[in-house]
């Protein structure tokens, strides 16, 4: 990894020089575009979690890609949405903008065949940016003939700057080499910025949490999902057997929410935990014993307290 390079001109004087390189790479862009399901792509493996709801995502989470000469350093952000006056859309759209600064290079991710008022948004906010700009156009299975998707793509120059566009389809993991190619053109030469065992800047407490909200966000209606949160009670591993004991309370503003999630007979909430715990498995290599709970927190996703107190802080950003 490491050369060593000797001026002759001042012999004894000894410059030490890498040829690893690392760097950060943020994902940005709307809400619902597919950024966690591509970076969970880039990496080779499930991180960011994921479902067809937009602002799945809430926090900004660093995924870590570590080869033998490079580390990239993803930086998965809430989408950036337009409205949504609560404290949390406040902080989810800090939390996006907060990626901006201190990177190599920023991905920006839209949908193919579709430009919103949300994706100009993003891309007058770029404007500013000092690193460069590769456009992602995730979502390109959705056209048969690639040609049909050209029209759409010739009309992109008029509305963001960019350096490159690279179509991609995340689901089909097709494009994803040439989005590693770019992004290694622009890293810096430097030693690893993590170490190399590591996949997250993330505690293993907050990424059980996530998986719990991601079976929500999945299960339950419009609506429900966007008025609850998970808090990791008690995490756990029992002396002797190894196994894990996790207990999740699961928040909702309101008592009808409440219900929602246990469902009739409490068969929601069972089938989540069911779906949740295989997950957790899969992360902590071990037997796992979760128990799920409801409680009514009124207003909790525009309480400023409230929001800090359950992980939602810019220490993270």
């Amino acid at each position: 990894m490491k050369s060593i390079h000797i001026d002759l001109e001042q012999p004894g004087l000894v410059e030490e020089t890498t040829n690893f390189k690392a760097g950060f790479a943020a994902v940005i862009g709307r809400p619902n575009v597919g950024k966690s399901t591509l970076m969970n792509e880039l990496l080779g493996q499930k991180l960011s979690i994921t479902s067809h709801k937009p602002q799945t995502t809430r926090h900004r989470i660093h995924g870590i890609y570590t080869a033998d000469d490079h580390q990239i350093v993803y930086v998965d952000t809430p989408g950036m949405h337009l409205g949504g006056q609560k404290s949390i859309n406040r902080y989810m759209n800090r939390a996006a903008k907060s990626a901006f600064a201190g990177v190599d290079v920023i991905l920006f991710v839209i949908e193919a065949g579709r430009w919103s008022k949300e994706d100009q948004s993003v891309a007058d906010q770029l404007k500013h940016a000092e690193a460069p700009v590769v456009l992602i156009v995730n979502k390109v299975d959705k056209f048969k003939q690639k040609t049909d998707l050209l029209p759409f793509l010739q009309t992109l120059n008029g509305k963001v700057e960019f350096s490159t566009l690279i179509p991609v389809s995340a689901h089909k993991k097709s494009g994803l080499d040439l989005i590693q190619k770019e992004i290694l053109k622009v890293l810096p030469n430097q030693t690893p910025i993590f170490p190399e065992d590591y996949i997250t800047d993330r505690s293993t407490k907050f990424l059980i949490a996530e998986i719990v909200r991601e079976k929500l966000m999945r299960m339950l209606g419009d609506e429900v999902p966007y008025g609850a949160t998970v808090e990791i009670e008690q995490f756990e591993q029992e002396e002797g057997t190894g196994r894990w004991a996790i207990n999740a309370l699961i928040l909702v503003e309101r008592e009808g929410q409440k219900r929602i999630v246990i469902g009739d007979k409490g068969e929601k909430i069972k089938q989540m935990g069911i779906d949740a715990r295989k997950d957790m498995i899969a992360l902590l290599e071990n037997r796992v014993h979760l128990e799920l709970w409801v409680k009514v927190k009124e207003n909790w996703s525009d309480d400023e307290r409230a929001l800090a107190s359950l992980g939602y802080t810019e220490s993270h950003n």
